[in-house]
């Protein structure tokens, strides 16, 4: 079955275990795959179809996922009930949950699969490797920022973001991996967002233009969301 998603699903394969509204008790499983969303999950019980489901899946000790999901397919391989589910409804904060088990879990595959080969960058190659924990979306926003090691304040236009990242252009050159602090304008006139990162790949584009990647310390989803709002 060849599925196309707007996020990566990251092979966890790691044991949880899953609660449904409509069902008592938890349920043992395993969650082959997630993003953030859906997940595919392996277990022995039989779940309702065809209706909107109300879960708690259970990543690992103390750390929990509600949602409301629909069964995207089924298939039964040896007995045992393999399901793709499709998160319909998810807040923020429990994505950011999910982000941290995929660090915790996937640490390697994530690093690679959501920064560029800087090699490639060196050589001025434009094969980015475009798949990502977060999706990146084009926004076009006025900045500031701060290079905490030079004491300089410099301007920006950010052009895309996502949780964990940013891509912007500037005037100047960053060395390799400036560490940053970085003042997004809201367009709404409300306060200023205020995040840091460090770039960590840079690309020039012409005379005084720079295009720079940009790392967050943190996954900020509901700034980002503020963001997308403004």
């Amino acid at each position: 079955m060849q599925e196309h998603r707007r996020y990566v699903r990251y092979q966890v394969k790691q044991q949880g275990r899953l609660k449904l509204e409509q069902l008592p008790g938890e349920l043992p499983c395993q969650i082959k795959d997630i993003s953030y969303k859906g997940a595919r999950i392996v277990l022995n019980t039989k779940l309702p179809e065809d209706a909107a489901l109300r879960i708690n899946l259970r990543l690992y000790e103390d750390c929990t996922v509600d949602a409301e999901v629909w069964i995207a397919w089924h298939k039964v391989f040896n007995g045992v009930n393999h399901y793709g589910i499709y998160f319909d409804k998810i807040r923020d904060a429990d994505k950011d949950k999910i982000y941290n088990f995929l660090n915790k879990y996937c640490h390697n595959e994530i690093k690679e699969k959501w920064w560029p080969d800087e090699k490639k960058l060196e050589k001025g190659g434009d094969n980015m490797n475009d798949h990502r924990i977060f999706e990146r979306f084009p926004v076009n926003i006025s900045a500031r920022y701060l290079n905490p090691d030079t004491g300089e304040e410099g301007l920006a236009k950010i052009q895309d973001v996502s949780a964990k990242g940013l891509g912007l252009s500037a005037s100047e050159e960053l060395r390799l991996p400036a560490a940053l602090e970085i003042w997004l304008e809201m367009k709404n006139q409300g306060e200023s967002l205020y995040t840091r990162g460090k770039v960590v790949w840079e690309k020039s584009e012409g005379v005084n233009n720079y295009k720079l990647g940009v790392e967050l310390e943190k996954a900020d989803l509901m700034g980002i969301s503020r963001v997308l709002r403004s």
